[in-house]
């Protein structure tokens, strides 16, 4: 009889070891690593100078600790030698806590100077190094061990081990939580169309990827075009639409705009080979022609966030290349259109990287949230991984959620073919920006994107660097561009709500198509405002739309085939 085995292909059998290979996305290929290691032996053995100089390093630092340890150890109160915030508390400045302190910065800075010392090493592999130093220094911080953080000695001494008792609770019911697959503690507090996502609308549109939610307008006059939102499927919709005083969504029907939002699905195993054109074509073209039968005769604002947005300018290009002029102005929320700097995010993409990451979801069928969240806390393991484990399991503290953390423990898989993808063709070999990044068979080319375009990127983004996102104006031809950079993060930047002394930004228009732009001259000539830049977009839309005084549509178009369905926030945000 036939076995299994004997009918697999011999790529099949490479796909089935790697599937077994793989660890997650969050695990980097151990073999870019070791290249890397090589590439900085490689480096370092052509610099006798500098073996000699970090040699001498060495001992002068051992020497330097050696003596800082003799006079802490008398008693006298030191200060260890290190601007590290987590040692700032003077409880460091006293034996021995004192040395383990001035020990560690003299091993970060020794480590910086040991990696940069490598001449020729390639930046990739720089930066893959550093990445694993950076793992590893955390790994060994003394703040992060009961016995060697006197701050925790002394919160366990006052407490009497109450909070080592608490935190063992913790670490308890998070592995339950971790085996049963339950929620996030706190997250109950937070339920979708309930206390977030609550911006009264109707589902009107529903196919198998997507559905088209209608917002319902709070004004019977209106801006007769309409704003069309496609969020990322690796996150859920509703970050723009988080409670009522930084919901995006609120902001804008509030001021007149008739708002649709694409909901994506949270994709199982069976829909593994749903790709890059699957979600074009059911999510926003379908979402288009929905949006111009309730509101027929208008240009359409079109709004893209993170991988939404790089979904946007790929169909609004092809779009424009059959000379469809639905799309009147487009606006990307740090979403890229050229990969060739994607940031700390390339560590985990490479061809080795990927193949591994392939067998994975050829296995599963999807790439699961959890594997994608776990290679985020990687680039902040300080502040996503280690601070939170003190806090909750040495500390005994729980962190009390807000609604943006909810939201972000309310994770979305990928399928198997869309992810494989959007990573090697856009992140690995960047082919929108080339020109190769084909539809339907056909190459579409950003150029001819001639809309009035608003292009925002914020000031700490890990996933999509400003300098990155700031590459679109460059891929485009519009004469009317618009590019703000706002203080905060890949989320928190955007979601800043209308009012916040929190934060700043700085915008700048081109009205040349031709003018020459680089990140520097955006820095020299834009003009710096203090808040949310929310009022900034809005005053740029209401430029380029009619007065607020249009009828507002009706909800949904049964007529055309799209009636409303349920009430808002529908069903696939809750999948």
């Amino acid at each position: 009889m036939t076995t299994a085995l004997q009918l697999a292909s011999p790529q099949q059998l490479v796909r089935g070891v790697r599937s077994q290979l793989a660890t997650g996305h969050a695990a980097p290929d151990a073999d870019d690593y070791l290249r890397a290691w090589a590439d900085w032996c490689l480096g370092l053995a052509m610099a006798p100078d500098k073996q000699l100089a970090l040699a001498q390093s060495a001992v002068a630092m051992g020497a330097d600790t050696w003596r800082f340890a003799l006079q802490a150890a008398s008693g006298r109160r030191m200060v260890p030698a290190t601007e590290d915030p987590q040692f700032a508390a003077a409880a460091w400045h006293h034996w021995p806590f004192n040395l383990y302190a001035h020990g560690y910065g003299h091993l970060k800075q020794w480590g910086a100077a040991a990696l940069a010392a490598a001449a020729g090493m390639s930046s990739e592999n720089a930066r893959r190094l550093e990445f694993l130093q950076r793992q590893w220094l955390d790994a060994v911080s003394p703040a992060h061990y009961l016995a060697t953080n006197p701050q925790l000695l002394e919160q366990t001494h006052a407490e009497g081990g109450a909070n080592l008792l608490r935190g063992a609770r913790h670490w308890l019911a998070d592995a339950a939580r971790l085996i049963a697959g339950g929620a996030a503690p706190g997250t109950e507090h937070f339920r979708v169309g309930e206390q977030v996502a609550v911006t009264p609308g109707k589902v009107v549109m529903r196919n198998e990827l997507a559905e088209l939610i209608q917002y319902s307008p709070q004004s019977e006059a209106v801006h007769a075009e309409p704003i069309l939102i496609t969020p990322a499927w690796i996150m859920k919709y509703y970050i723009l639409d988080l409670s009522p005083h930084n919901s995006l969504v609120d902001y804008l029907v509030g001021r007149g705009y008739t708002v649709f939002m694409l909901s994506w699905k949270n994709p199982t195993a069976a829909d593994r080979n749903l790709g890059m054109e699957d979600y074009l074509r059911l999510g926003l073209n379908a979402a288009l022609d929905a949006v111009g039968a309730i509101v027929p005769g208008r240009r359409i604002h079109a709004v893209g966030y993170c991988i939404g947005g790089t979904l946007l300018a790929i169909g609004a290009a092809a779009l424009a290349r059959q000379g469809d002029t639905r799309i009147g102005s487009i606006t990307l929320f740090a979403a890229q259109t050229d990969f060739s700097e994607p940031g700390e995010l390339s560590l985990f993409i490479s061809p080795n990287q990927l193949k591994a990451l392939e067998g994975q979801m050829q296995r599963d069928g999807v790439l699961k949230s959890e594997s994608m969240g776990a290679a985020f806390a990687m680039l902040r393991g300080a502040d996503l991984i280690w601070a939170p484990a003190v806090n909750q399991y040495l500390r005994g503290q729980r962190a009390t959620l807000n609604d943006l953390m909810a939201w972000n423990a309310d994770g979305t898989r990928m399928p198997c073919r869309m992810h494989s993808e959007y990573l090697n063709r856009l992140y690995l070999h960047n082919e929108l920006a080339a020109g190769r990044f084909t539809v339907v068979g056909e190459a579409v080319d950003l150029k001819l994107l001639a809309v009035p375009i608003f292009v925002v990127g914020t000031e700490t983004d890990h996933v999509a660097p400003w300098r990155s996102v700031f590459k679109t104006r460059a891929l485009t031809r519009s004469a009317d561009f618009s590019f703000v950079l706002t203080s905060g993060g890949h989320n928190a930047g955007i979601i800043s709500g209308p009012v916040n002394a929190k934060r700043r930004h700085r915008v700048f228009h081109w009205a040349d198509a031709e003018a020459p732009a680089s990140p520097e001259q955006f820095l020299d000539g834009a003009e710096l405002h203090a808040g949310s830049w929310w009022p900034t977009w809005e005053q740029w839309l209401a430029a380029r739309s009619t007065p607020a005084n249009a009828t507002s549509p009706p909800m949904g178009n049964a007529a055309a085939g799209f009636p409303p369905l349920c009430d808002a926030p529908g069903g696939y945000v809750r999948g």
